[in-house]
C-alpha cells in the first residue's frame, strides 16, 4: 500500500494558497506520481535529504509517509545510522529522536 499524498498541502499550507495549490498540483500530484521511482524510493530519497539538510520540521510527516509506502522500520533506523557519518551526528540524533517519537 502506498499514501497518495495529494491534499496534503492544502491541510499544511492553506494559509499560503499560492503554496498549498503547487504543492498539491506538481509536487504530490505529479513529481511523486512519475512512474520512473516508486514511492517508496521516493520517500527514502525524501528522508534521507530532510536528514542531510536538518530539516526537522518536515521530517515527521516524511518518517510517516516512508513507513506508509512500504519502509520499514529497520530501513528508516539504518538510513539514520548511514546518515551520521555523511550528514552529521547532531543531524542523526535529531532523525532518531524524531523517529522514536513515532512509537
Amino acid at each position: 500500500m502506498t499514501i497518495t499524498l495529494k491534499g496534503q498541502g492544502q491541510r499544511a499550507l492553506g494559509d499560503v494558497p499560492a503554496l498549498a495549490e503547487i504543492t498539491d498540483r506538481v509536487l504530490f500530484g505529479e513529481v511523486w506520481e512519475r512512474e520512473q521511482l516508486s514511492k517508496r524510493d521516493r520517500s527514502l530519497v525524501t528522508v534521507a535529504c530532510l536528514i542531510a539538510l536538518c530539516r526537522d520540521g518536515q521530517l515527521p510527516f516524511h518518517l510517516q509517509t516512508a513507513l506508509g509506502n512500504g519502509v520499514t522500520r529497520q530501513e528508516l533506523e539504518e538510513v539514520v545510522t548511514h546518515l551520521a557519518f555523511y550528514a552529521g551526528w547532531p543531524a542523526a540524533a535529531t532523525a532518531a529522536r524524531l523517529l522514536g517519537d513515532l512509537r
